[in-house]
């Protein structure tokens, strides 16, 4: 079983306080619950330059590409650089920019970027984004970005090597950084269905939406596809089509019980259990065994007028520890409540919780999926 932190004791307490049983479900909208197919955002990417840096650009011998980057830009404006001719440009950093393309943009409208560097600088604090196009996949132009970027983080080294940082100031954003100069084309109004996605698949909740459309709008009006998709019938004029949309986003509909779930981040410690995990009848032992190992270096000193020599001899340490092994019953369909009621009464930490579930879930005994994250 593998060990988890003790910052599991909050994830524990948030999740059982969140998803603690018997919470009652309400209704929700139809635009919170699915999307429209075919609406959707487009990635895009692109390679630039970042420049007026502090001396915190990349170091163009490990960064070769930087300088021919710095190159072709300046050929562009007429200035030669002469051969065999290595500037150092500590200032100039090389980048990638990111970008998510919201549907129905139109261009002269802007978007968010984000920014990243590719060599070595260790930070974008006050630099400057030189004009870089922005490709989608399919290798077209969609926006022009260019602008100040902004970091949350910053970093300080020191001469010896040590360093002092604060989040990433290695990447950074710029709001409203690029300008749409694309649009992306959306199938919306050419075919007789509107399909709408659920976030979340589930075949209670498709049924309940659909059935839900039929009440709203009339009977026959839109069928559960599968765990995701509803199809809707819908009229073809755009403008009576956007009405009728509008009107299928504000039905509200029950959705259907999550699933039984144990959930571990096993990076934040953060644990959450749903409200249905239950458990078959199962007898659980919890101990725990403690090895510590001390290593440390001793001087032995040669006797006066021994004609001996100062030597240094490893000295181990070994501690063994092993807890009290405590055994408690799991009964046959106890909930979430008495599960954590169950550990803390042996004084289990919520990792040991962990350990408890990973190996119920070994024995058959979870009724539950325990997700790793």
């Amino acid at each position: 079983m593998r060990a988890h932190p003790p910052a599991l004791l909050a994830g524990l307490v948030l999740g059982a306080a969140l998803l603690g049983a018997g919470a009652p479900t309400h209704a929700e909208r139809i635009k919170d619950l699915a999307t429209v197919a075919g609406v959707r955002t487009n990635q895009l990417v692109g390679y630039g330059l970042v420049v007026g840096l502090d001396g915190t650009g990349d170091q163009t011998t490990q960064a070769p590409f930087t300088i021919q980057s710095i190159q072709n830009l300046l050929q562009r404006f007429g200035v030669t650089i002469p051969p065999n001719t290595n500037p150092q440009l500590k200032n100039v950093a090389a980048v990638t920019v990111t970008a998510d393309l919201p549907p129905f943009v139109k261009p002269g409208q802007t978007i968010d970027i984000t920014v990243g560097t590719i060599g070595n600088a260790s930070s974008l604090r006050g630099g400057n984004l030189i004009m870089t196009p922005l490709r989608g996949a399919d290798g077209q132009i969609y926006a022009m970005a260019q602008g100040n970027v902004v970091v949350s983080g910053f970093g300080v080294n020191g001469k010896d090597g040590s360093r002092i940082s604060l989040n990433v100031p290695s990447s950074g954003r710029i709001p409203n950084g690029a300008t749409v100069e694309r649009e992306v084309p959306v199938k919306f109004a050419a075919d007789p269905h509107l399909t709408l996605n659920l976030n979340t698949p589930d075949f209670t909740t498709a049924s309940r939406v659909a059935t839900a459309i039929n009440t709203a709008v009339g009977a026959g009006s839109a069928e559960a596809l599968d765990a995701v998709s509803i199809r809707v019938v819908a009229p073809l004029d755009p403008s009576q089509r956007i009405a009728y949309l509008a009107t299928l986003e504000a039905v509200e509909v029950q959705p259907g019980e999550a699933p039984a779930r144990v959930i571990v981040n096993s990076r934040t410690g953060t644990v959450v259990i749903s409200s249905q995990v239950h458990v078959t009848a199962a007898a659980v032992a919890h101990g725990s065994l403690s090895v510590t190992i001390v290593e440390r270096q001793e001087v032995s000193q040669p006797g006066p007028l021994s004609q001996g020599q100062t030597v240094v001899v490893p000295k181990s340490s070994l501690d063994v520890q092993q807890a009290d092994a405590r055994m408690f019953v799991f009964q046959a369909g106890v909930n979430l409540d008495e599960i954590v009621r169950a550990v803390n009464q042996v004084g289990a930490a919520p990792g040991d919780l962990v350990a408890i579930l990973e190996a119920l879930k070994e024995a058959g005994s979870l009724r539950a999926e325990l997700i790793v994250i």
